[in-house]
């Protein structure tokens, strides 16, 4: 089967920014400054940023008990209510991964990062119909500020559920929005690839191999297979090369080594 490239949609919820009520332009308003935080705030900020690292390091267990600190300083934070959500998906607990986070909604109605990554969740448990609902409500959000991201993993799941040209034309808004992002422009490629349209992929992968700090395995492996395609054998011997010498032990320079262009 071929495989797209996993998508960077899983991440934090977006900083909140406070708001102050006042009765006119002036009155009552303060700018909120570290001094305004109460003790239980600044505990709830440590245990959340403890939670993060814990759970951006697969520590899941770890992340879970500073969380938790976390909400019992502040019950209401919403970081850490989004964050739980993906804590409970990535220890595989999906009964109580699904249950966090619409009880993520019911206290943040249509907060779009939350939507985001209960759409994401959605679709690893290829539930396509409710992850592409998700998605969109996320995206319609007027004060949304990463709508690159959602396109991205609303494009993938839509290239898993087979939906390839509508994949292809998600991506494409994706990549008008985040031209530099390079899990956009792997993923657009594997897409147009699998679409027959190997020219136009080839565009947008070779964007990303051209960058030293972008290229890894991945990337290699899907541009040498669209020039085996295109017919370039130069080209592919060209990147068989740098693959066994760069990654000789991944999975791509495996399936190199045993001939298998097509999974």
């Amino acid at each position: 089967m071929k495989r797209l490239l996993p998508a960077l949609t899983v991440s934090f919820a977006l900083a909140l920014l406070s708001g102050c009520a006042g009765t006119g332009p002036s009155a009552g308003r303060e700018i909120k400054t570290d001094s305004d935080q109460t003790d239980a705030d600044r505990r709830a900020s440590v245990r959340l940023e403890l939670a993060k690292g814990y759970f951006a390091s697969g520590q899941f267990n770890a992340a879970l008990d500073d969380l938790k600190l976390a909400l019992q300083a502040q019950p209401d934070l919403r970081e850490a209510v989004n964050l739980r959500g993906l804590i409970y998906a990535a220890m595989g607990d999906n009964q109580l991964a699904e249950e966090a986070f619409r009880r993520a909604l019911v206290v943040y109605p249509n907060d779009p990062d939350t939507l985001h990554n209960y759409g994401w969740f959605m679709c690893q448990q290829q539930r396509w119909q409710t992850a592409d609902s998700l998605f969109d409500q996320a995206l319609s959000q007027s004060t949304y500020r990463a709508p690159a991201r959602t396109l991205l993993a609303k494009g993938v799941c839509e290239a898993r559920a087979g939906r390839l040209l509508v994949a292809e034309k998600t991506l494409l808004r994706a990549f008008e929005l985040d031209p530099g992002n390079p899990a956009i422009a792997v993923n657009l490629s594997e897409v147009l690839f699998r679409n027959g349209e190997h020219e136009r992929a080839r565009f947008y992968v070779k964007r990303v191999n051209a960058q030293p700090e972008q290229v890894n395995a991945q990337s290699l492996w899907l541009q040498l297979r669209i020039e085996r395609k295109l017919g370039n054998t130069g080209g592919v011997d060209d990147l068989a090369l740098l693959l066994r010498r760069k990654h000789p032990q991944s999975p791509e320079t495996q399936l190199l080594d045993a001939g298998r262009f097509d999974e």
